[in-house]
């Protein structure tokens, strides 16, 4: 890629947008995907890319017709761009290097530090750069947060929250990170008639009917820990690594970090994917690893419980940009207010002592969307 960028001069998007395109020849079909209320369309350089892409949303592809928002993929070395990127501040809890922006005339530049990934997010230009394929992932959250923006340029809040439905009613399961939501969320999943509304980004927003939840297609990433506990998901690693991890100390595999996509519609059938649904309840995950009591599932006033707030609100991140094309800064301090209003009546549920994956998504989970105790396994309402 060439260096155009390279001095002091203020960048326009359309400059940065030239120097991430480069002489890049664009496959002639772009992969459109039905994301919700919004159609996007992604256009590459790469098939492999494309071809991966379309796997990974499948339950999501549109026919043939308009986009609402495009999206370029450019498969390339890391963009070499002499500019100021300034780091973008680890939400509290994180550490290391992972973002940092540059803003230019109508846009802003988001470097991943540790792939070389550059991707420009305007209102006209929205572009990944870099080594796309050897990490597709980075692709499909800027694809993601195309449809992130719109909700929340719409007044829907982010929560860092699992869903799941039943019928027309949904749950959140929030959860600090590392809590155990994704977990509880795909082993609540084995009940037939719950479904997946997603994984780790929620959106709420209240009107008329009360408060709406809207999930993005993003499908689950899951660590060791999950996986080899679960029949279902056992083909995603292999059987000797299965046994090896089996025979680690239970806190170093709950620590270990390597990420897994769980195809939902493969591995738990059409189907069990959807777009919105009406929050029924929100589940906060405030139990211990350590707890020496029994898991508790019980209902809280959240205005006097704020500080459980803190496992539910969600950053919107370098990317975000509102309806009149600003961008936020890392240091805008989350609005607890602006959630207990969207959450008004909506009843909040504390799960604390021990972890129980087996009591909370066998009976407590199902019980908030309304199986009573003969339509699950064991148990009876909370």
């Amino acid at each position: 890629m060439i260096d155009t960028m390279n001095d002091d001069r203020p960048i326009s998007v359309e400059e940065a947008a030239r120097a991430l395109c480069g002489d890049a020849s664009l496959l002639t079909t772009p992969l459109l995907l039905d994301v919700g209320r919004r159609t996007l369309a992604v256009r590459s350089n790469s098939r492999t890319l494309l071809d991966g892409l379309r796997r990974y949303f499948s339950a999501y592809l549109a026919p043939d017709g308009v986009p609402d928002i495009e999206v370029l993929a450019i498969e390339d070395a890391p963009p070499a761009l002499l500019l100021n990127f300034l780091d973008w501040a680890r939400e509290l809890g994180k550490s290391g290097r992972k973002d940092s922006y540059v803003d230019l005339l109508g846009g802003r530049l988001v470097r991943k530090v540790r792939t070389g990934m550059v991707f420009l997010q305007s209102e006209t230009w929205r572009i990944a750069a870099g080594p796309c394929e050897a990490n597709d992932n980075q692709v499909i959250n800027f694809i993601n947060a195309q449809y992130m923006n719109y909700l929340q340029q719409q007044d829907w809040l982010i929560c860092h929250a699992a869903g799941l439905v039943r019928g027309e009613g949904a749950v959140a399961i929030a959860g600090f990170s590392g809590g155990g939501k994704s977990t509880a969320m795909l082993s609540a999943l084995e009940h037939p008639a719950l479904d997946y509304l997603t994984n780790d980004r929620l959106f709420i927003r209240r009107d008329e009917e009360g408060v709406q939840a809207a999930g993005i297609p993003k499908l689950p990433r899951i660590n060791p820990g999950t996986i080899v506990h679960s029949e279902r998901l056992s083909s995603l690693i292999p059987a000797a690594e299965r046994k090896h991890l089996l025979s680690l100390p239970r806190q170093v595999l709950w620590d270990l970090e390597e990420k897994y996509d769980v195809m939902i519609d493969e591995l738990y059938g059409p189907e069990r994917l959807r777009r919105e649904a009406r929050l029924a309840a929100v589940v906060i995950l405030n139990w211990r690893r350590d707890g020496q009591q029994p898991l508790r599932c019980e209902r809280v006033d959240i205005n006097q419980r704020q500080e459980l707030l803190g496992a539910l609100m969600k950053s919107p991140g370098p990317f975000y940009q509102d309806a009149h094309g600003r961008f936020l800064g890392d240091q805008v301090p989350l609005d607890p207010e602006a959630y207990l209003a969207a959450l008004g009546a909506v009843p909040v549920y504390e799960v604390s002592g021990t972890v129980d994956f087996d009591l909370l998504a066998g009976h407590h989970l199902p019980a908030l969307l309304g199986l009573n105790s003969e339509e699950q396994s064991t148990g009876s309402a909370p």
